[in-house]
């Protein structure tokens, strides 16, 4: 759900702050991303193992990384030749933590950035964010809208720090939908309009009938998308539609999803409402972001055609979004009203449940991210919000198939052959799931790739 932008927009004001956020984001790519690392084996001792799976621990285990992956884990003596030995002191070992519904190029930039800025002082906030979010042991993210597309590139080639992106790039939508944030005056349109500043740029996108649905969803494929993300559903921020409204016909949403099945990938839906939801999961879409309204007939419905409920714990507490339209305000507490009884509808149900944030434009709040997590304990046991953050969010990402960026191992499991990203917490966070909530404080050691990018033990 976007906060909701300001309708006058100076698309082409450069701000001071872009400035500053270039010589910060230049100090950060003149400085190693990781800790210093030769290369050689890392032998973890004397750590308890939960491994995104198992409710039990593997007790005083061992654990051996090379290179970027997982090579060993025993409960007998291990040794590794030439290598660094980590004692762990009887501290927790985690598979690095996944959110399911990230926003990179949203996450940390003020709403005003996006009123008076251009996509160049978004991306550089971005790329800045990107390791604050890392530091906060969430190595991997599925983006399910924005333009992250150069981040992950210098993520992935190691020059700057952060988590494994997997981009939806930018979100599309229809006219007077979701991501139709354009001032009051922009219609009526004709075919001679140049488009949008931010559509131009990609930070979002618009397509109205099949044509245009298969072209745009073409070019954010094009792009680099693992997934798709659309809306289906009217939202909270957008001022032009309703919660109840369906967005796009079923000729349209079955061209997102034929599309989509032609790269083997699938698509995410924006969605809170039951017909939105059951007309986009007979189009074949896989994944209903949100579905904060819906009923127990649709949630059986997902669960007969597989398809994944991707929500996240918001309520109107000391985290609640603010808006400064008055309906946009109140579509918020109509939508927070249903988290209780979504999650827990959901589960009775059995409902595969993808756990992410959907933190947007306030950096403050995103230092928030683990505290959302632990916000699950509301409704489930700490194993199954460890469990979900993990191997569980893991498995909806496979949905991606081949545009999966990273094959070379599994994630959010501890296991061999696995990507070490590896989290080492002071505490055991299956008993005292708060210790998420300050990643600072007990997150002693956070690897990714096999990079240590966090050590407070030495």
């Amino acid at each position: 759900m976007l906060k909701v932008f300001n309708n006058s927009l100076g698309l082409f004001e450069m701000s001071l702050q872009i400035r500053a956020s270039v010589c910060a984001l230049t100090l950060a790519l003149a400085s190693s991303p990781a800790l210093s690392q030769d290369g050689a084996p890392t032998l973890f001792t004397n750590v308890n193992v939960f491994d995104g799976v198992n409710e039990t621990l593997i007790e005083n285990a061992n654990v051996v990384v090379t290179g970027n992956l997982i090579t060993e884990i025993s409960t007998e003596p291990l040794a590794v030749a030439g290598g660094h030995v980590i004692d762990g002191g009887g501290r927790t070992m985690i598979p690095g933590l996944i959110d399911a519904h990230w926003h990179t190029s949203y996450c940390c930039a003020a709403q005003s950035t996006v009123v008076t800025g251009d996509i160049l002082e978004v991306a550089i906030r971005g790329a800045l964010g990107s390791e604050a979010t890392l530091m906060r042991g969430f190595t991997t993210v599925r983006d399910v809208g924005g333009n992250p597309f150069a981040t992950k590139k210098m993520i992935d080639a190691g020059e700057i720090p952060g988590p494994r992106i997997l981009p939806s790039g930018p979100p599309i939508g229809q006219t007077g939908g979701h991501f139709d944030y354009r001032p009051y005056q922009a219609v009526p349109t004709n075919p001679a309009d140049s488009q949008w500043y931010w559509y131009s740029v990609g930070l979002m996108a618009m397509a109205d009938g099949v044509d245009e649905v298969v072209k745009r969803t073409r070019e954010v494929m094009r792009m680099g998308a693992s997934q798709i993300k659309i809306s289906g559903g009217g939202g909270v921020s957008s001022v032009y539609d309703p919660l109840d409204v369906r967005q796009y016909t079923m000729e349209e949403l079955e061209a997102f999803v034929e599309v989509a099945d032609t790269y083997n990938t699938y698509v995410a839906s924006h969605i809170f409402t039951d017909e939105a939801a059951q007309l986009a999961i007979k189009a074949g879409v896989k994944s209903i972001e949100h579905g904060f309204l819906m009923s127990e007939e649709t949630l059986q419905m997902m669960k007969e055609h597989d398809v994944w409920l991707s929500i996240q714990p918001l309520l109107d507490d000391e985290d609640g979004f603010s808006f400064d339209d008055p309906g946009s305000q109140q579509k918020w507490i109509t939508v927070t009203d249903g988290t209780d009884t979504i999650y827990t509808k959901a589960k009775e149900a059995g409902v595969k449940i993808a756990f992410g944030t959907d933190i947007l434009f306030d950096p403050a709040l995103a230092e928030r991210q683990g505290a959302f997590l632990a916000k699950l304990q509301r409704w489930f046991t700490p194993y199954e919000v460890m469990k979900m953050a993990t191997s569980v969010n893991a498995e909806l990402l496979e949905l991606s198939g081949p545009r999966h960026p990273y094959h070379a191992g599994a994630l959010g499991v501890i296991e061999k052959g696995a990507y070490a990203d590896l989290i080492l917490v002071d505490g055991n966070p299956l008993e005292d799931i708060n210790l998420v909530a300050d990643p600072h404080e007990n997150f002693d050691l956070i690897m990714k790739d096999g990079k240590i990018f966090k050590n407070s033990m030495e």
